[in-house]
């Protein structure tokens, strides 16, 4: 696997890390969530909108996408026409990796939601999410944003379209980011998360797609090395 093939997603995950470190050091989370909750809660947290659309609806379409990625596995349509079988297959597995990367820190975590803060009529006090083992006096499980990996899970198609259709990758990327931080958002303005919270889980399943590509890249890379052939891209 050429290294210039990794090289620029990882400058992209790196700057992406460190921005992510700067904005945990602004302390604008707080700020933020004043901007949506009062004293007495979040006036939007049992909006009708936020919680069957943009939350209950949202969760059941990314579910119903990525059945349909494993449906494509078999049956291509579109541009996943253009990949290999097994491309198809990472490209559902990425996704389902994604959420269950972001799961498993997400029941790690001691940091409770803003909704259950003191400033907010809650039991909690703010404690960052970088202090790990101090807990904050509410349930925690609340770092990263899960909900918004229903839609950030999807990036890690970029890694698998960008040989085959990069326009369509770039596509396939947008959709996605523009996903997870509307998820995010809705989510934020009823009090359920942080806005590091939402910036953490999309770098968190780019991260996870772009360790699967390459850890695959170079198992199939040495697969074909060791049987003297190279794959066809559209072989399926």
């Amino acid at each position: 696997m050429s290294r210039s093939i990794l090289a620029r997603p990882l400058a992209w995950t790196l700057l992406a890390l460190l921005l992510l470190l700067l904005w945990d050091a602004t302390g604008l989370d707080l700020a933020l969530a004043r901007l949506a909750g009062t004293p007495t809660g979040f006036p939007w947290r049992d909006n009708g909108f936020l919680v069957h659309v943009m939350h209950e609806g949202a969760r059941a379409l990314s579910w119903l996408l990525l059945i349909a990625l494993v449906a494509a596995i078999r049956w291509p349509v579109g541009v996943l026409r253009r990949l290999q079988r097994r491309e198809r297959a990472q490209l559902a597995f990425t996704v389902l990796a994604g959420v269950l990367v972001v799961s498993l820190v997400k029941q790690a975590s001691a940091t409770s939601c803003p909704w259950d803060l003191k400033a907010f009529g809650g039991v909690a006090d703010h404690v960052s999410h970088w202090a790990w083992g101090l807990r904050d006096g509410g349930p925690g499980g609340c770092f990263p944003a899960g909900h918004a990996s229903a839609g950030f899970a999807y990036v890690g198609g970029w890694f698998v379209l960008r040989r085959a259709s990069p326009p369509a990758a770039r596509a396939w990327l947008a959709c996605a980011l523009a996903g997870g931080l509307l998820l995010g958002l809705a989510q934020q303005l009823r009090g359920a998360h942080y806005m590091s919270h939402t910036l953490w889980t999309g770098w968190l399943c780019w991260t996870t797609g772009f360790a699967v590509d390459a850890l695959l890249r170079l198992m199939w890379d040495r697969s074909g090395a060791a049987a003297g052939t190279t794959p066809k891209l559209n072989e399926s």
